[in-house]
């Protein structure tokens, strides 16, 4: 059996929306590192949101902010931050406009003052959109059990920031404003999107991969991508075979490769067989 590299998304893909982690998920992957192959997460979620029941299921390596950092059996390849001038200026932007957020970093993820209360709207829709039941209950403390509330937002460590969008106008003003970074919405498609981010440009999961696979001298010929998402395309256009999740939008089932089942419904294990990994 070849031994492969497997990247998958965490959101959607590992676990549902509400940070459930299927057991079958677990065995699956254990069992393919078993087989000899190498197993990685490539996420936007920065290392804080990575909570001990994920890493405790012992992977490989690791690609957060979408990109922005990258590790390999505990060693840092690479990270790249926002500078502390930059989140400042971010940031000052944020509160001048009244739109609440937070700071994503591996130190933690830092929200503004109101963040709390005013996204706990924003998340039910966002993960009832995702398909999750049952969702006019969430707290934003279920979706960020850890997030940071109160800590001065001027920081050098920062990798992303999202914000709530009060309206679509607020992302194209960000757009404009901060041109020379990478502006982008999530929560939904078009006007429907819930929230806003800011990072650096040029970087997302295709290039994170593409420098971890060149860091360890290997090809993509034996790759395996899975994702949900818009934002998880490039790397599954990367990857030598691109899985989609049955949960996963239009836009990425059509141009997976293989399309399997729901996160919660054994998706990753079935895809995992499927695939002759375990």
């Amino acid at each position: 059996m070849e031994s492969h590299y497997i990247f998958l998304d965490v959101d959607g893909t590992l676990v549902t929306y509400t940070n459930e982690l299927p057991e079958s998920a677990v065995r699956a992957i254990k069992a393919a590192q078993a087989n000899g192959h190498k197993v990685f997460t490539v996420t936007g979620r920065s290392k804080a949101e990575m909570y001990k029941k994920i890493l405790d299921i012992g992977f490989n390596g690791y690609i957060g902010g979408n990109g922005s950092y990258i590790e390999s059996n505990n060693n840092v390849i690479a990270e790249k931050k926002l500078s502390a001038k930059d989140t400042r200026m971010i940031v000052d932007w944020l509160y001048e406009n009244n739109l609440e957020f937070y700071l994503e970093s591996n130190a933690g993820l830092f929200a503004s003052e109101r963040f709390e209360e005013e996204a706990e709207r924003p998340i039910q829709l966002y993960s009832a959109k995702k398909g999750q039941e049952q969702t006019d209950h969430l707290k934003v403390k279920d979706v960020f059990p850890d997030m940071i509330f109160g800590e001065l937002p001027y920081r050098d460590d920062i990798n992303k920031i999202s914000f709530i969008l009060n309206s679509y106008e607020d992302y194209l003003k960000a757009k404009h404003l901060f041109s020379e970074f990478k502006v982008g919405t999530w929560g939904g498609a078009g006007e429907t999107a819930l929230f806003g981010d800011i990072a650096l440009n040029n970087i997302d999961k295709r290039t994170a991969i593409t420098e971890l696979l060149d860091y360890l001298g290997e090809s993509e010929k034996n790759t395996i991508a899975f994702g949900d998402a818009a934002v998880d395309i490039p790397m599954l256009e990367v990857c030598g075979t691109g899985i989609a999740m049955g949960n996963g939008s239009r836009e990425i089932k059509e141009m997976a490769d293989h399309v399997t089942d729901d996160v919660a419904n054994d998706g990753l294990y079935n895809a995992f067989r499927h695939l002759k990994l375990i």
